[in-house]
């Protein structure tokens, strides 16, 4: 029997890359015809690079995004509040990444179909529904011609994003994502790196945030390299927001006024919007944690499960992470029922921590009480908020994120060396 993913994302393909680490027999299907890669930066953590690692993908992730050094906070006014080491220069056996979607989820594909061949994924399948049976789960899909088909496995798993059929159907009545009142327009602009040249900053407080870093290594003749960039402003939640439309472009104009006011000598904030190619538009969202993922041999992954607001630099680790304890739970359970519920049963409650944290605490709120208790004026910070109390705000978070420096240097590998899941496959078919 099979494995059965329904969505071709991070989550998905680096569950297929599992399943075929651990030889496990799996299909994909994508609703897009055609993966592209889309999206602009993202952050991963150690705790989601040593998972690549340990895939045999460091090299080539290497190849497409930079070791973030250090991450700072700045008040709207552009004064320096808190600058913390990350990755291997914090203490961690593993870097942070930061690194585009788009060449993130294409080196994932890449990699996927030369190891298990292009046949294991079909695009163009959208799923419609499912039935679990005693035995095996059955998978309903639909081409975008209303042709239909339906395949059988040993489970499904939901990794089809925030806006998931499957967990449609596991929670019937739950309705669309959430919006706080927050929206996002994000960039690329090609420029050259500020700070440590793999930094990543954070200026301002909730309702006027911007948030930056490089994901391209600079180029050799012009030193400039590709920069995102994030710009965030509130309104009011009952505001007659278009929330629905989650990735179209935007007017500089619905937004440029607000952010062309920051005026610092290291970082061009009005230069850098005003110089992307594109510009998009996303309301920030989540989704009410779930009192289950798991229905009978199917349960969800990655932001169908457990969609969060994007802070903390944690989202496309945890559909990472959440893949690996799935090949774990594959291995110690088989391809069945009780495989899913061991992984929900240790996952779920992580995640619905951070969900809820990242709603009122997530690192950034660090800016926000700057800015209430100073109006992010002052001539020495420690009046403000002193070093200790910033400190221990970062460790809690790590700590609830799962990614603690101490805790995540002394965890063994998600999956052994080697590890397989019923009879052992040619080790040189397997990373």
């Amino acid at each position: 029997m099979t494995i059965l993913i329904a969505g071709g994302g991070i989550g998905g393909l680096a569950l297929a890359l599992t399943c075929h680490q651990i030889g496990a027999p799996f299909r994909v299907f994508e609703a897009a015809e055609t993966i592209r890669p889309l999206g602009v930066g993202i952050n991963l953590q150690p705790t989601a690079v040593r998972e690549l690692m340990d895939l045999g993908l460091g090299d080539r992730l290497d190849g497409i995004g930079v070791k973030t050094r250090d991450y700072g906070m700045y008040s709207k006014l552009g004064l320096h509040i808190w600058t913390e080491p990350r990755g291997t220069w914090a203490g961690y056996k593993w870097p942070q990444y930061s690194v585009h979607r788009g060449q993130l989820q294409m080196m994932l594909l890449e990699a996927l179909m030369e190891r298990a061949g292009p046949d294991c994924i079909e695009t163009g399948w959208s799923a419609v529904g499912f039935d679990s049976g005693a035995d095996d789960a059955t998978l309903h899909l639909r081409d975008r011609s209303g042709q239909r088909k339906s395949v059988k496995g040993s489970v499904i798993l939901g990794a089809d994003g925030i806006h998931s059929t499957i967990r449609k159907i596991i929670a019937p009545h739950e309705g669309a994502p959430k919006w706080g009142g927050a929206v996002l327009w994000r960039g690329t602009t090609q420029a050259v790196p500020f700070k440590s040249g793999a930094s990543m900053v954070m200026i301002g407080h909730d309702g006027l945030r911007f948030v930056s870093y490089p994901i391209s290594k600079p180029d050799p003749a012009t030193g400039r390299a590709t920069i995102n960039w994030i710009a965030n402003l509130t309104y009011d939640p009952d505001a007659d927001w278009n929330k629905e439309d989650w990735n179209r472009e935007a007017k500089l104009d619905d937004f440029l006024p607000q952010f062309s006011r920051f005026d610092l000598d290291w970082i061009d904030i009005p230069g850098l919007i005003k110089a992307a190619d594109k510009v998009f538009e996303y309301p920030m969202v989540d989704r009410d944690p779930l009192a289950r993922w798991t229905h009978g041999r199917v349960s969800l992954m990655g932001d169908a499960a457990h969609a969060a607001y994007p802070v903390g630099s944690n989202g496309a680790g945890s559909a990472i992470i959440d893949a690996r304890k799935l090949g774990a739970a594959f291995i110690a359970h088989g391809m069945t029922e009780a495989a899913l519920q061991s992984f929900e049963d240790e996952m779920r409650p992580k995640t619905t921590k951070v969900i809820e944290m990242n709603r009122v605490a997530g690192p950034d709120s660090i800016l926000d009480i700057v800015e209430q208790r100073s109006g992010g004026q002052f001539n020495d910070i420690a009046e403000v908020i002193s070093t200790a109390e910033m400190a221990e705000h970062a460790r809690k978070y790590k700590l609830t994120a799962g990614y603690g420096i101490e805790e995540t240097n002394a965890s063994p590998p998600t999956i052994p060396k080697g590890a397989a899941i019923g009879p052992m496959v040619n080790p040189r078919e397997r990373t």
